[in-house]
């Protein structure tokens, strides 16, 4: 599910009380983080558009280390998500495919493909494979059987004999024996202490107040009507494809429609939070040739140093888009924002009364668990494209990888460390890796 719809699914399950601290606490979290991270990464793209072509050599130094480090840390959020979407062996094919798909081939309509592909292929597995999987395999495990031990399996289809119940009795005596007697009495303390004690539970339980289960909490106070929610989600997949046919059929689509168009398409399909968005983001902005991959590189790697949503990465891209063309920068980095925001926050307002009934059904989860497995393979793939364009030089400025100096590989490697296994934090081991580029920088002399 898109990132920013995640944490208010969440928050239906926790009954009203839970709802209304969720909302608080992610609007107010929304207003600190997204707004001003947005006019910062503006900001940045207002500076980085006096940039010019061609930097001091110490300044491709500290971009690579920056880079460096933020493969580190994109690859480290990548294991983590793995880890968290791997459910079974099918997800876990389904991470691997989808790191494998992503980097043999792009395209526009490649990932969103990728990503339905995954989720219609748990959808099939669940409710129809894994069953007819399931009964040729016991049927084969019983052939083989029978043709090991052919004797075996028919004695196994002999039901045994019940036990015959013997009773003790005194042939001199007509009436019962000593043992039925002590049997009779044994039974009749038995039943006297069983009544005793639901006697008692029953008044402890009187006295006890009634405390409602979770699932009788009402999770429908704070919620909108139904009908409402549909309406939203309806109106919002109508705008979706009326913004998608609106640039196929213009031969020429102005930059405006084209980028808010990829950016409503990358905020709509994006699952598993922000680093998902990484390699959807680069191929909707510098494969058309609209951001360069060095503008790129200075940008993510700056969003990866200070806190706030990777989202508002779309806002720096989105200025850099609208260079080169009679239309303003700012109108750009609106249109990045509300392209990649509006998808998740509508979503999220459409489901929060239906979502209740929608996380029961087999068919939604089985589809969310496919779809959020393949999503986090192109995590990886984002890692193997930013590693191939990480190291910049003066006389390669678009990039080469960073496997061609060393120095780069031990950034990465110490920057995934750093953060995984001593709690170091992600801005504090971005700017380490700036720093260490410019130790490499004084120690090479170039």
């Amino acid at each position: 599910m898109p990132a920013s719809f995640r944490p208010s699914l969440y928050s239906l399950s926790g009954g009203k009380t839970l709802l209304r601290r969720k909302c608080k606490r992610g609007g107010a979290k929304l207003g600190r983080t997204s707004l001003p991270g947005a006019i910062g990464m503006y900001a940045l793209s207002l500076g980085v558009q006096r940039i010019h072509d061609t930097l001091p050599p110490i300044a491709y130094a500290f971009l690579s280390g920056l880079n460096a480090s933020t493969v580190g840390i994109v690859a480290l959020a990548a294991v983590q998500l793995a880890d968290k979407a791997i459910k079974d062996q099918l997800t876990r094919i389904l991470v691997i495919g989808g790191a494998c798909a992503g980097l043999c081939y792009t395209a526009l309509w490649y990932f969103p493909v990728l990503i339905s592909i995954g989720g219609f292929t748990t959808v099939t597995w669940d409710l129809w494979l894994h069953q007819v999987a399931g009964k040729a395999q016991a049927k084969w495990q019983r052939r083989r059987r029978a043709a090991l031990h052919p004797a075996g399996v028919a004695e196994q289809n002999i039901s045994p004999p019940e036990p015959v119940e013997l009773t003790t009795r005194n042939p001199t005596s007509s009436g019962p024996s000593i043992e039925t007697l002590h049997r009779r009495h044994d039974g009749g303390l038995q039943q006297q202490s069983t009544t005793n004690t639901k006697t008692t539970d029953t008044g402890e339980h009187q006295r006890t107040p009634t405390v409602p289960s979770q699932s009788e909490t009402d999770t429908q106070s704070h919620a909108i009507p139904i009908r409402a929610g549909l309406c939203i989600i309806a109106a919002f997949f109508a705008s979706f494809i009326a913004v998608l046919v609106a640039r196929g059929v213009l031969d020429n689509p102005p930059r405006t429609l084209d980028l808010f168009a990829n950016m409503y398409l990358a905020g709509t399909i994006i699952f598993g939070g922000g680093p998902v968005v990484i390699p959807l983001l680069r191929e909707y902005v510098v494969q058309p040739g609209w951001v360069s991959p060095r503008d790129f590189l200075i940008g993510l790697a700056i969003i990866q140093a200070f806190p706030g949503p990777n989202f508002n990465f779309a806002v720096f891209l989105g200025a850099l888009s609208l260079l080169g063309t009679s239309q303003p920068t700012i109108l750009g980095a609106l249109l990045g924002y509300i392209g990649i925001f509006v998808p998740g926050i509508t979503l999220a307002i459409g489901m929060q009364s239906i979502w209740h009934v929608m996380r029961t059904k087999p068919l939604v989860t089985s589809f969310l668990r496919g779809v959020n497995a393949t999503a986090v393979g192109l995590v990886f793939t984002a890692v193997y494209r930013l590693w191939q364009i990480g190291y910049l030089t003066p006389e390669q400025a678009d990039g080469k990888s960073l496997a061609s100096e060393p120095w780069w590989v031990v950034v990465s490697v110490l920057t995934y460390a750093g953060n995984a296994w001593f709690n170091v934090p992600a801005p504090v081991a971005i700017v380490a890796g700036g720093i260490l580029g410019l130790c490499w920088y004084g120690a090479v002399g170039r």
